[in-house]
């Protein structure tokens, strides 16, 4: 006897199984599937697209990339590489978190991709790059998006980033840990941008190789590949104030400021010069430092270099920690060495920096150059925690690296982009993001015309509004100097543009009118 055929279920009845009904603190609340509409968290994307899609830089990056496949079912590199940009902006730090995104249709029409891939195939996708293609496609791409921007000289400043490693992946070695000792890590020798906050190239390492030395091959090719540009000063910590980085600078004729380490030869030229006169004043202006210049030749220099020497005292309450033995002799207590009151206005306690530099200026002017580093180490923070480079591991290093040249590659786009919409002031992805990327977009076709409508989360409506009609007004100026020269780098314009508000030299442009509401 047969088995009875289930009917088939109406649209009605399959609507009515999807609604539910949800009571909520706030009341009861009908909720109900709609997996057919189009919509998309990240409602602002349009606008992003619409300035990578004006300047150019995005589709000159997708048409440089080294992937090709033979399968026609295999995904297109746009499509690759978009949804590897879109998990990027919208916080990714693991190739998993890409699935968040996966179903943005919205998002991959403005990025004119097909649809999102999977993150399995995102990976996929980095391990057919070969490394001898895709090292020239990504360090091209990154200096091909800032060097316009080299007008004048800038500052290079160079420092290592530790990116602590939970696996065992190629090049997973205990080195230099100052967060996480004895945990094996990888090391970004990253070459930036001072006062800019751009990336120029960014080198994946393994644990071990902290030291300028590795690091000098790569400057040397950077410093070749800017060509014409000027740099008025090459700027690192004390990981970078050896022989081998001061010889590269000092070839090519550039204006180094390096700080040293407090060596035995550090030391004893801090000594030597602790009661000389001669030390520069302690104002608000140095933020209490004083200084003094001499010569020092280290061991395995090859001739004696200028130093600057800075102190500044410690006023604060100081609390040494001193060891003291047991009553038995054996065991050892960490005590406070607090000084007497009477003798505790008497003390002084002093912090020294040692930098060794060429450039002929003023001994206080020195100082300040070195403080102005500290906006960099923001820079590097904001990479590692706030755009992923703590994250995205393989296996093998060369995915790794493109990875990490991709997420320098997205946030210098991302930093033009917050740069054009407010010129006064930048601002980090935490703030940046959630400001003018997140947004409920919902799309309504009709003919041949689609409208998005945005509902924004953020409660600075006004101020999104008002940063999108400057970021209007430059693509405006773009597109209206590109009618009368339709061969006109539009990258190019772009940047001089953003760069000109920045310095204030063009005035703020009044927002576009606010769109009618749905319905």
């Amino acid at each position: 006897m047969r088995e009875a055929k289930e009917p088939k279920k109406t649209v009605q009845a399959q609507a009515s199984e999807d609604a539910m009904v949800v009571d909520t603190m706030g009341g009861r609340v009908h909720a109900r599937w709609d997996e057919t509409a189009q919509a998309t968290p990240h409602g602002q994307i349009v606008f992003f697209a619409e300035f990578l899609a004006t300047a150019g830089v995005f589709d000159r990056w997708v048409q440089g990339c080294p992937l090709h496949y033979s399968s026609p079912n295999a995904s297109r590199p746009r499509d690759v590489l978009g949804t590897l940009m879109l998990g990027i902006l919208a916080g990714s730090k693991r190739y998993a978190h890409i699935a968040g995104v996966r179903g943005d249709a919205v998002a991959a029409k403005a990025l004119g991709l097909r649809g999102m891939v999977s993150e399995d195939s995102v990976r996929r996708a980095l391990a057919a790059m070969p490394p001898e293609g895709s090292e020239p496609w990504m360090r091209g791409a990154l200096m091909s998006s800032v060097r316009e921007a080299l007008d004048r000289p800038r500052v290079l400043d160079m420092d290592a980033t530790i990116k602590p490693l939970y696996g065992r992946q190629e090049g997973a070695e205990i080195g230099y840990n100052p967060h996480k000792p004895g945990r094996p890590s990888h090391v970004l020798h990253t070459f930036w941008v001072g006062n800019l906050h751009l990336v120029l190239d960014a080198v994946l390492s393994s644990g071990k190789q902290h030291t300028s030395g590795h690091a000098k091959a790569a400057m040397a090719r950077l410093l070749d590949e800017l060509g014409d540009k000027v740099l008025a000063l090459v700027r690192g910590d004390c990981g970078y104030g050896n022989e081998d980085i001061i010889d590269v600078c000092e070839q090519r004729g550039l204006r180094y400021l390096l700080r040293l380490r407090k060596t035995a030869n550090v030391k004893r030229l801090i000594e030597r010069l602790f009661r000389r006169e001669g030390w520069t004043n302690a104002t608000e202006a140095s933020q209490g430092w004083q200084a003094i210049e001499d010569e020092l030749r280290l061991s395995g220099w090859s001739k004696a270099r200028r130093v600057v020497v800075l102190r500044r005292r410690i006023k604060n309450d100081i609390a040494p920690r001193r060891k003291r033995r047991g009553h038995n002799g054996n065991n050892e207590q960490l005590v406070l060495a607090l000084p007497r009151d009477e003798v505790q206005d008497s003390a002084q306690v002093w912090e020294y920096t040692v930098l060794a530099t060429n450039a002929m200026h003023d001994i206080a002017a020195i100082g300040q150059l070195y403080r102005d580093r500290c906006d960099c180490e923001n820079g590097f923070d904001e990479l590692k925690n706030q755009w992923g480079w703590g994250g995205f591991t393989t296996q093998d290093m060369h995915r790794s690296q493109v990875t990490a040249r991709t997420v320098a590659l997205v946030y210098k786009w991302w930093s033009w982009y917050m740069r054009a919409a407010n010129p006064q002031a930048r601002r980090e992805a935490l703030t940046s993001r959630p400001l003018l990327l997140a947004a409920v977009g919902r799309t309504a076709s009709r003919g041949n015309q689609t409208t998005l409508y945005l509902t924004p989360m953020h409660a600075e409506v006004g101020l999104i509004k008002s940063m999108i009609g400057n970021v209007h007004a430059a693509i405006q100026h773009v597109k209206a100097a590109a009618e009368q020269l339709p061969k006109l780098d539009r990258w190019r314009v772009l940047l001089a543009y953003i760069c000109q508000r920045i310095v204030g030299h063009i005035a703020m442009p009044t927002p576009p009118p606010t769109p009618p509401a749905p319905g």
